[in-house]
C-alpha cells in the first residue's frame, strides 16, 4: 500500500479555459496506466481544483484501479501532471467522490475497494463484516489535496447487513448550508444485494466528518432500481436526488426529495423530461434558486446535455446541448468567474478532460 503524497507542479497543458478541451488525464501518456475513467471535480475554498479519477490496469471496472490526482491554481487554464493519490496494491479503488468541510478546510475522498480478481457481480461476501469483501473507505487532506491520510475504512458504519456491493457517487459529495441541518455532510450513495437489485441512500456527518451514519433507503417500486447517484441542497436544507436507471423501468432518470436532510426520503419516481442511456450524471447547487444538471442524451451515451432547474429538479427551465458527440461520466464544479468547469469522459476509457463552459441562460 502506497501514498502518493505531493502533487507535481509540471503543467501537462495551458490554454485558456474558454470553451476548449484541455486534457487532464490521459492513458499511457500522463498517466501509466493504460485506461482511465470515472471523474470526479473539487473547487476548493482556496479556489484549487481538484480532478480526481480511476487510473486503471485494464478498461473493466475493477481492474486494480488506483486512485490518481490532478490540480489547478488557475480555474482550470493548466493542470498538475497527474499523481497517484492512493493505490492499494492488486486491490481496485472505485467511485471517487469529494467534498470539503467548510469550517475545518478538510477535503474527504470517498471510495470503494475490491480485493485482487474481485469484481461488483464476482459474488463477493455479504455484509460490512467480511475484510474480503467490498469496502467502503475515505482518505483526507488539510492542505488543500497536496497530501493525503492514510485510508479510513467506515463499512461497519455505512455498510448495509444486507449489500454485496456499496458505491458512493461517482462524483461529488455536498455540505448543506442552510436549514436546521447546515453544517452537515453528505455523500450519496448506492448499494447491491444478493439479488443483483440496486437502490439509493446518503451517508451524512454532523460533526465534521469525525463520525458517519446512514440515512435510510430511497423508496422505489419493483420497476425502479437506482444506481449511481448525486445530490443537491434543495431550497431551505433539503435534498434532491437524481440517480441513474438500472434494469427495470424507462430509460430516464430517477428522482426522489428530502426534508430532513438525507434521512429520509419521497418514494422515488422517473422524470419524464431527463432522458438516461443507462449512464451516470453530475448535478451541481449553483446558487439559491438554480441548479444545474448534466448528462448524455443520446442513445450509446452521446450529447452531454446542460439543464437548469429553478425549482429544485420538478421542472426544467433551460436545456443546452453542451458536448455534441460522445459523452458519458461527468463532475462540476462552480468557476470564480460564474462559468462550470466540467471534467468529463468523452465516451473514451483513455482520456478525462476539462472545458469551462457557460451556464445556459433562460
Amino acid at each position: 500500500m502506497r501514498l502518493a503524497l505531493l502533487l507535481g507542479l509540471l503543467c501537462v497543458r495551458s490554454f485558456a479555459a474558454d470553451g476548449t478541451d484541455i486534457i487532464v488525464f490521459e492513458a499511457k501518456k500522463n498517466l501509466s496506466h493504460p485506461s482511465v475513467r470515472i471523474p470526479s471535480l473539487l473547487r476548493t475554498q482556496k479556489g484549487t481544483l481538484l480532478a480526481v479519477a480511476e487510473g486503471r490496469d485494464k478498461p473493466t471496472d475493477q481492474a486494480g484501479n488506483d486512485l490518481v490526482i490532478s490540480s489547478s491554481k488557475d480555474e482550470g487554464a493548466t493542470w498538475s501532471k497527474p499523481q497517484v493519490a492512493y493505490e492499494q496494491g492488486g486491490d481496485s479503488c472505485n467511485n471517487p467522490c469529494l467534498v470539503q468541510e467548510t469550517k475545518s478546510g478538510r477535503i474527504f475522498l470517498f471510495y470503494q475497494t475490491f480485493p485482487a480478481g474481485g469484481h461488483e457481480f464476482g459474488g463477493l461476501p455479504v455484509g460490512p463484516t467480511d475484510p474480503k469483501g467490498n469496502r467502503s473507505c475515505y482518505v483526507t487532506s488539510d492542505d488543500d489535496g497536496v497530501t493525503w491520510s492514510k485510508p479510513t475504512d467506515v463499512s461497519a458504519s455505512l455498510k448495509p447487513a444486507e449489500a454485496i456491493t456499496t458505491a458512493s457517487g461517482p462524483g461529488i459529495g455536498i455540505q448543506l448550508k442552510s436549514g436546521s441541518k447546515a453544517g452537515r455532510l453528505v455523500i450519496p450513495f448506492n448499494s447491491q444485494d444478493a439479488k443483483k437489485n440496486f437502490y439509493n441512500w446518503v451517508a451524512y456527518s454532523d460533526d465534521a466528518g469525525a463520525t458517519w451514519k446512514r440515512g435510510e433507503k430511497v423508496p422505489q417500486t419493483e420497476t425502479i432500481q437506482l444506481n449511481e447517484v448525486q445530490v443537491a441542497e434543495s431550497v431551505g436544507g433539503g435534498l434532491y436526488l437524481n440517480s441513474r436507471s438500472w434494469r427495470r423501468g424507462a430509460s430516464l432518470r430517477k428522482t426522489s426529495w428530502s426534508q430532513d436532510a438525507g434521512e429520509t426520503w419521497t418514494q422515488a419516481t422517473e422524470d419524464t423530461n431527463l432522458p438516461d442511456p443507462i449512464c451516470q450524471g453530475s448535478l451541481l447547487r449553483v446558487d439559491d434558486h438554480t441548479i444545474a444538471f448534466l448528462n448524455p442524451v443520446g442513445k450509446g451515451r452521446k450529447n452531454g446535455t446542460l439543464r437548469i432547474t429553478h425549482d429544485d429538479g420538478r421542472t426544467w427551465a433551460v436545456s443546452q446541448l453542451i458536448f455534441p458527440g460522445p459523452f458519458a461520466y461527468s463532475s462540476m464544479a462552480l468557476l470564480k468567474d460564474g462559468r462550470i468547469g466540467v471534467l468529463y469522459e468523452p465516451a473514451s476509457n483513455t482520456i478525462v478532460r476539462f472545458r469551462a463552459v457557460e451556464l445556459p441562460k433562460k
